[in-house]
């Protein structure tokens, strides 16, 4: 099996070798986000919802091209299916949707704290440690919770929150940690400047 990442979402941050791959694949796994944005390159995606759909894919065909959004390598797809015993020949890297939201803000990310609450629990407490943390997030985990949170831990600072990233209706603000946030949508990533002492 052979992973690649696909970016942020919009096509135009698909890597050269991605798109060959896509393109050349006898069978091509996706998620329905991915495989949605990706119709320009390709109509015939597997479309799977979870991740055991990919491991009875894999006891099926073992050409498999499997897309993961953003880099399969960053809190993404491939420890996992390590963990579950597939065989990986070559995994394909994407951009990940903190770094298109850091070139956005033209902020430097070296000796950032990273954290994924993207289906994940990891405590928030690190923040107080660092200068700088990204974080990706989900439904339960939203910049508001996120902001909440972080004030009743005492964090003081600025929070820029990227909506939908590369899509055509993205969105990044800026605002003080512990100021109420719309959720626009599931999909962002937060980036927390920390006022340390």
């Amino acid at each position: 099996m052979t992973i690649a990442g696909v970016g942020p979402g919009n096509p135009k941050y698909l890597t050269v070798e991605a798109k060959e791959a896509i393109e050349k694949a006898k069978y091509v796994l996706a998620f329905g986000r991915v495989s949605s944005s990706l119709k320009s390159i390709r109509y015939d995606f597997i479309q799977v919802n979870r991740v055991d759909d990919i491991i009875k894919y894999i006891n099926i065909h073992n050409d498999l091209l499997l897309l993961a959004s953003g880099d399969p390598n960053f809190y993404g797809i491939v420890d996992f299916l390590k963990k579950k015993g597939v065989l990986i020949k070559k995994v394909i890297p994407g951009i990940s949707s903190f770094q298109y939201m850091m070139a956005k803000l033209e902020k430097s990310w070296q000796g950032a704290n990273f954290l994924s609450l993207h289906g994940r629990d990891e405590g928030l407490e690190k923040v107080k440690k660092s200068y700088l943390t990204i974080i990706l997030t989900d439904k339960e985990n939203s910049p508001l919770v996120i902001s909440r949170n972080l004030k009743m831990l005492g964090v003081k600072g600025t929070m820029y929150i990227g909506f939908n990233l590369s899509y055509d209706d993205e969105k990044i603000i800026k605002i003080n940690i512990g100021e109420e946030v719309e959720d626009i949508s599931a999909l962002s990533v937060v980036v927390i400047e920390n006022e340390m002492d």
